[in-house]
């Protein structure tokens, strides 16, 4: 038995996913001090109100980076 490759040659496309079986779009922030996330949800806001607890409790961390997890598809143009 010999082993076979096949090449598919076409346009490729990439998207963000709206498809409505899609994944939906979550959002995250972390401390850049020290690690220290929030919890994942689709709403942006929530995040960003952990954020001001966390400063609250540690003064000196003040920068933050925010992680946002979006579903990408791809399909091959006809």
């Amino acid at each position: 038995m010999t082993a076979r490759t096949v090449f598919l040659f076409g346009t490729w496309t990439l998207a963000p996913d709206q498809e409505p079986d899609a994944e939906p779009i979550s959002y995250a922030m972390q401390c850049a001090v020290c690690g220290s996330s929030s919890d994942t949800s689709e709403d942006a806001a929530v995040g960003q109100r952990w954020t001001f607890q966390h400063v609250g409790r540690h003064p000196s961390h003040h920068t933050f980076r925010e992680t946002i997890t979006r579903p990408w598809r791809t399909w091959m143009q006809p």
